[in-house]
């Protein structure tokens, strides 16, 4: 629907439009200038950046390997009936692992060779081990089957018993993230100078972008401009926080579970996670953009607030495939997109109609009267 003047968008300005191209340019080259600072910024605190983009994924493996631990123990059988049992307890094994941050390998050794190791002089009240291990003959390397008494070869799987091998969780090297080329380290450094930057560089970007807009506006327009920053840049920075520090543990747990579903370790490089990370809250902090480009769109007469209202079915399908685009492919992600731009949608239009009956236009406050009645 056309707005309720007639005037051209231009024509109460000065500029041409070869003038506001140059205007464009000017403040593009702005904009980069001032990325270009923010990531020579970001090169200063790459390192500290690098240790918090690592701790989401850090965070999901060791969840992933906790639970995988309690599974090992529930699920181990001994290799033949009445076989040794593990040597721990269920209630043991769960405090060591969620509440002490430690995680184990299950291993199988043969114990009277493991004595002769920790305890070559023979002393049986020094041995770590029971003292009911099976003996192994010195003359024919055999031992008696704990089982059947019968001599059985000292290698044989009959003879072996279970034992937890310990550590700390954070010393685990299953839990690190690793590189596979002596390049990469570099490459991951300059790519979180390159998002510190984008971060830190958020508000002088936008500014520079609102300012070229404003040169298109009617003077009385204007002054939205200045409404609009700090409502971009907040935005934007909520997005980005939102991906952060909430999105990343729901897919990544959700994606590791299909790991242990397919019984397929993880080992993740910290480049892939790292291109991840990159995309996913920049794309947040955009799309969080909706509710200040449905309401430029109805300043400039592109759209109007009845327009948003009649076409909301069209925009939720449209903010689903978009965010299907944008994320990974996981449902997470995706509903934790959508979902909020859904609501920022439905907050544009209350924002395009509020504005409308604000400057006192007829049509604006006709609007608000016919919603307001159905």
């Amino acid at each position: 629907m056309p707005r309720p003047s007639d005037e051209d968008l231009f024509q109460s300005s000065t500029m041409t439009f070869g003038e506001h191209l140059e205007e464009l340019r000017v403040c593009l080259i702005r904009a980069a200038l001032g990325l270009s600072v923010a990531v020579l910024i970001g090169f200063f605190v790459a390192r500290p950046v690098v240790h918090l983009i690592e701790e989401p994924l850090r965070r999901a493996l060791g969840k992933y390997y906790t639970e995988r631990a309690i599974e090992t123990f529930d699920t181990w059988q001994p290799r033949q009936a009445g076989g040794p049992p593990l040597p721990y307890s269920r209630d043991e094994i769960v405090d060591a692992v969620e509440q002490h941050g430690m995680s184990f390998e299950l291993r199988e050794v043969h114990p009277d060779r493991l004595r002769r190791v920790l305890n070559p002089a023979g002393d049986d009240t020094a041995s770590l081990l029971p003292a009911k291990a099976t003996p192994v003959t010195a003359t024919t390397g055999t031992a008696p089957s704990p089982t059947t008494g019968s001599p059985i070869a000292a290698f044989s799987l009959d003879s072996l018993v279970p034992m937890l091998l310990w550590q700390p969780l954070s010393r685990d090297p299953r839990v690190s993230i690793t590189t596979l080329s002596a390049q990469e380290a570099f490459g991951i450094y300059v790519k979180a100078a390159l998002l510190t930057g984008v971060v830190l560089a958020s508000p002088w970007i936008f500014y520079q972008l609102w300012i070229f807009v404003a040169a298109g506006l009617y003077p009385h327009e204007k002054r939205w401009v200045w409404l609009f920053l700090p409502i971009s840049v907040g935005l934007f920075l909520a997005g980005v926080s939102l991906a952060f520090f909430f999105v990343f543990d729901f897919v990544l747990d959700y994606l590791l579970e299909f790991n242990e579903w397919l019984g397929l370790d993880p080992d993740p490089r910290i480049s892939e996670w790292l291109g991840f990370v990159l995309i996913l809250p920049i794309g947040f902090g955009l799309g969080f953009q909706l509710p200040l480009v449905m309401l430029f769109l109805e300043r400039i007469g592109v759209f109007d607030a009845a327009t948003y209202a009649a076409q909301w079915r069209i925009a939720v399908i449209v903010i689903f495939v978009v965010s299907a685009i944008l994320t990974p492919a996981d449902p997470y992600s995706l509903l934790f997109l959508a979902i909020p731009l859904c609501l920022l949608y439905f907050g544009g239009l209350a924002i395009c109609r509020w504005v409308a009956a604000a400057e006192g236009h007829p049509e604006g406050r006709q609007r608000v009267a016919t919603k307001a009645s159905q």
